[in-house]
């Protein structure tokens, strides 16, 4: 009989979708006899460092995702996302699906992708520094300034550029598909190592989005960043960003773990959450 199958649960009950999934998911769960759950965490923020098990079901959507990841800081484990929420690149298993599929999670027939993540330092002007993991990308936004802002991007000390216009987007392969796409960016396999920069509604035409090596350092600056413009991690975290403040973003030292049941594809993926049905053909 091979080993019981260790998992943690987070369902943040806050939630209404998942709360309403929560009661009939729990005693699905009971009712497996080769499983343990060594911790649900309903919201209340797990020290992950403490803990271990072969993976994480994460109930909701890919938001709850980026939070959980964060979460876990330099103690990354295999996170599985139910998606309960709408479109779900990351949380891409239904919860009948997960259900369907529990014996070959069970018996660990499952494949872990390792995905980059990244560190963002925002050193300000008086030189105090934060950091912060994330997995999607790091915005500067014009946001509730309400005027276009320049932003300038250097590479490895390297200047390259500045940007003009709404902000700008710098992107993981995992998040080309979030505000990145939105804003006309290229949309990157999520096992490459590269980052994407993406301008935000650039006054010149000819700025266009910039793929590199996820072993450059990037650094954004707004040296003109009136009263509003925000530095946002994930879509979860907004700071204020001043005029003399510095953004560093490089490959970070943990990896993502995805788990992909059997049969999975990221191109079917692609397909079926962005509509791919291909073009219609019309009678001659």
């Amino acid at each position: 009989m091979p080993d019981p199958l260790h998992m943690i649960v987070i369902a943040d009950p806050k939630i209404a979708r998942v709360k309403a999934a929560w009661d009939e998911f729990e005693r699905f769960l009971s009712a497996q006899p080769q499983l343990r759950i060594v911790t649900v965490d309903a919201g209340q923020g797990l020290d992950f460092s403490k803990l271990s098990a072969d993976l994480v079901v994460v109930l909701g959507g890919d938001g709850a995702i980026l939070r959980a990841c964060r979460q876990m800081g330099m103690h990354q484990l295999p996170i599985l996302g139910v998606n309960l929420g709408r479109l779900g690149f990351l949380a891409d298993v239904s919860p009948g699906e997960f259900r369907d599929h529990f014996p070959q999670i069970q018996g660990r027939q499952y494949r872990i992708v390792e995905h980059l993540m990244f560190e963002c330092v925002l050193v300000q002007h008086g030189g105090a520094a934060q950091s912060f993991l994330g997995l999607n990308e790091v915005v500067i936004s014009s946001g509730a300034s309400l005027r276009m802002i320049d932003v300038q991007l250097a590479i490895n000390g390297e200047q390259v550029t500045t940007y003009s216009g709404d902000g700008l987007i710098v992107s993981t392969p995992v998040g080309s598909t979030a505000h990145s796409l939105s804003a006309g960016g290229p949309i990157l396999r999520q096992d490459l190592q590269a980052f994407v920069i993406t301008p935000i509604c650039p006054h010149t035409l000819t700025n266009r989005p910039l793929v590199d090596s996820a072993e450059c350092t990037f650094t954004l600056t707004a040296p003109d960043a009136l009263e509003g413009t925000t530095l946002v991690i994930d879509g979860q975290i907004k700071l204020p960003l001043a005029a003399g403040d510095r953004v560093e973003i490089r490959r970070a030292q943990v990896k993502f773990q995805l788990v992909k049941l059997p049969g999975s594809s990221y191109y079917a993926t692609l397909h079926r959450k962005l509509g791919w049905g291909g073009q219609t053909n019309y009678p001659s």
